[in-house]
């Protein structure tokens, strides 16, 4: 029940999943890993990606966390259930949230995914969209371009608006009814978002809804620190600290950032291996 909550992405774009867990759990401690060093995972092969999510997630073990959020979508959908096999805490993923979500939501319309090009290829949204709804309603969309936009902080540029509508004038024609923002940097373009597909159009927030669900199951375990004690502390780790992070860093998390420690990517392998060994038989 003290430890911290472990959150890590593969760079900043989880600093969204974090902020919304600070909003709905403020007596945790959350400790943030991101693998800036090996960005993007969404061009990344599913083998790639599952050993990096292994020890990104074994180096939070390492510090004690007592659940492993996967704040990045290509993660979830590519390794999601590996690492709960492979993991001694509870380990929640940003795709199945979001799903549900949608599932509550839609009214009876088409439902849209719009993602990377990795999480959109692992179509583990489609599959579980379709296995609740039926696959005839369910349309995906890579957005690749919106990623590089929001971190040089190109939100509110014409660019940004053409790229937007580029990728979102499928969906809109097709009348979908919720739209699920399938990467933790869509969140910094929602009015965006918003305004271009209508009000006739839900957004369904993976941030928001991964932070309700930790919140939920933190409950159900017992793990969830009792109302009323000290704030949580936020603690900050990365594979490299890029240039600008400071201010890409507060664009994404609300408020500016605190003391930020580096890890080097060639010694994450070794917690990985670590647990691995004190999980055999």
């Amino acid at each position: 029940m003290s430890g911290p909550i472990g959150v890590f992405d593969s760079g900043m774009g989880g600093l969204t999943v974090l902020r919304a867990l600070r909003e709905r759990l403020p007596g945790e401690d959350l400790v943030y890993f991101g693998d800036t060093a090996r960005v993007p995972y969404g061009t990344k092969g599913e083998r790639t990606v599952r050993r990096f999510a292994l020890e990104d997630a074994s180096f939070l073990l390492s510090l004690g966390v007592k659940m492993v959020v996967v704040a990045c979508n290509t993660a979830s959908a590519f390794a999601l259930e590996h690492l709960r096999a492979e993991l001694p805490v509870p380990v929640l993923g940003v795709i199945e949230p979001g799903v549900a979500a949608a599932v509550t939501r839609t009214r009876g319309g088409p439902v849209g995914v719009i993602a990377t090009a990795g999480t959109i290829a692992s179509r583990r949204y489609q599959r579980l969209l379709a296995a609740r709804l039926g696959g005839e309603r369910v349309l995906a969309r890579a957005c690749p371009l919106l990623v590089p936009l929001v971190e040089e902080g190109m939100i509110d540029h014409p660019v940004t608006r053409q790229v937007l509508a580029e990728y979102l004038a499928p969906l809109r024609e097709a009348g979908v009814d919720t739209l699920i923002l399938g990467c933790t940097h869509y969140p910094l373009l929602r009015e965006r978002i918003a305004a271009f597909m209508g009000p006739g159009t839900v957004l369904v927030d993976s941030a928001d809804t991964l932070a309700d669900t930790a919140r939920a199951e933190l409950q159900r375990l017992g793990l969830a620190r009792p109302a009323g004690g000290r704030p949580g502390e936020l603690a900050f780790y990365l594979s490299d600290v890029p240039w600008r992070f400071a201010e890409v860093a507060e664009r994404f998390l609300g408020h500016p950032i605190g003391e930020v420690r580096t890890v080097n990517v060639n010694e994450l392998a070794a917690p990985a291996a670590a647990a691995r060994r004190k999980d055999a038989p």
